[in-house]
């Protein structure tokens, strides 16, 4: 009945308004980061009422963790190339160098965030953690099918912690950004090994 009343909430707006919406929220938060963004920022910004952006969205955490998910240009479980590296590859290839930076420096900020924001941490972990961890394990369950990877490989429980790791890491440990040539090479030396899964 929630999620009825949830969507039918949401209609009003147009996909096209939505996405446009979702985009400000974006570069709102390139800008002045989660703490110092306001609703009432986003309403100036959008030119839309703040009354309109409570009753869609519910609040600032919603908007946020919704604006993140609609940013991701091709979904997880979208791709299937018919094995698992060329759909891990496909999924690193999802954004460009300049892209991944920027996207890097969003969620670092947004990581700090969540620890103090239980509200943005639970919108994160309903619209965007949850769901592409069940989309990955789509992805390795195809992979599984097919006969590419073990069913009892215990590194399927954590190809998720490494992309993600790799990710942070490239930053925090050689003080360079995340790029696609770096994923791509970390895909084919870790991930993949571990998972058993030839390389060539």
């Amino acid at each position: 009945m929630t999620e009825v009343v949830a969507t039918a909430r949401r209609s009003r707006i147009t996909p096209e308004r939505e996405a446009e919406l979702y985009e400000a929220v974006l570069d709102l938060l390139r800008e002045v980061g989660y703490d110092a963004l306001t609703m009432d920022a986003v309403a100036a910004r959008t030119r839309s009422s703040k009354a309109t952006l409570y009753r869609q969205w519910g609040g600032k955490a919603e908007l946020v963790a919704r604006a993140v998910r609609h940013n991701k240009p091709v979904k997880v479980g979208e791709i299937d190339t018919g094995s698992l590296k060329g759909d891990l590859h496909a999924l690193t290839l999802r954004a460009d160098d300049c892209e991944m930076e920027q996207n890097a420096a969003l969620m670092r900020g947004l990581a700090m965030a969540m620890h103090g924001n239980p509200d943005l941490l639970k919108a994160f972990r309903e619209h965007l953690i949850e769901p592409e961890l069940s989309e990955f394990r789509h992805v390795l369950q195809r992979a599984v099918d097919r006969g590419e990877v073990r069913a009892d490989n215990p590194a399927t429980g954590f190809v998720v912690h490494m992309m993600i790791g790799a990710f942070a890491a490239r930053t925090l440990i050689d003080e360079q950004p995340p790029t696609q040539a770096f994923l791509l090479s970390y895909i084919d030396a870790v991930v993949l090994p571990a998972l058993g899964v030839p390389t060539t």
